[in-house]
């Protein structure tokens, strides 16, 4: 029986007067990638960042590993956690070998085994050791800062790799390089749990085990791509289907 990884239980979340999220509640399996879809406002962002608490939330329970997350130190909690997000933050002064190596370094690992980990990661992220490593990232392409970016993120072995809109900065072509890579590394790393945030409806039907849909602080359909396709719930999510059914129409009518 597969382990559920993260728990939110009545999750509830204002700015001011503005509620963000409403009453929400999920589980998500260990392993699993889920995809996180909505449009702007929907609460997919808040609720990714209430995972690592970057956000802390009004009322209701979160949990990983079956443990509450106020409950774990705050450094502890972060260090299970990967965060990447659409502006990379590479450290330009610094070589891409040290910027992957950042979080082992502050961690405090021989550099023995922070260099076997740099180069490990590289090769699942197709940039090899030998030909990246003592590169700056102004000597990368947006696509290959944005792989280094996934790497310094799993640098220090995470149970969970948080991922918000990590490919919307990126042309099309390349876009779609990054969506086939990370499938990949996740299939590689298959107990690492990722959450994945996107407002493109491909994509997140591309990626994910189960996606998640958001419109207004709620959970509109929570199911795989398949489920979703077959059996929509609602207006909303009609609605986003509707947008892809549109989109092939045209296709078809120019081809």
């Amino acid at each position: 029986m597969a382990k559920t990884k993260i728990k939110f239980r009545n999750i509830n979340k204002s700015f001011g007067n503005k509620e963000i999220i409403k009453d929400l509640s999920f589980d998500i399996e260990e392993g699993q990638f889920i995809t996180i879809l909505g449009s702007s406002g929907s609460g997919k962002t808040t609720t990714l960042k209430m995972v690592n608490r970057l956000i802390e939330p009004n009322s209701g329970q979160i949990e990983i590993n079956d443990k509450e997350i106020k409950e774990y130190d705050l450094i502890e909690l972060r260090r299970q956690i990967g965060y990447v997000v659409q502006q990379i933050g590479l450290f330009p002064h610094i070589t891409i070998e040290k910027n992957i190596a950042t979080v082992p370094e502050l961690l405090g690992w021989e550099p023995e085994k922070i260099k076997e980990r740099v180069t490990e990661l590289m090769a699942l992220i197709q940039l090899p050791y030998s030909e990246y490593a003592h590169r700056y990232p102004k000597q990368l392409s947006g696509g290959q800062q944005q792989r280094i970016g996934v790497a310094r993120a799993l640098a220090a072995n995470p149970q969970i790799m948080l991922l918000d809109e990590p490919f919307g900065s990126v042309d099309a072509i390349t876009r779609k390089e990054l969506q086939s890579q990370i499938k990949a590394i996740h299939a590689e790393l298959d107990s690492k749990t990722f959450l994945f945030v996107t407002h493109d409806i491909n994509e997140a039907f591309l990626l994910g085990d189960r996606v998640m849909i958001m419109d207004k602080g709620r959970i509109e359909q929570y199911d795989t791509p398949q489920n979703i396709i077959k059996n929509p719930k609602g207006a909303f999510v009609n609605s986003l289907l509707d947008t892809v059914r549109e989109e092939e129409s045209l296709w078809s009518e120019l081809i």
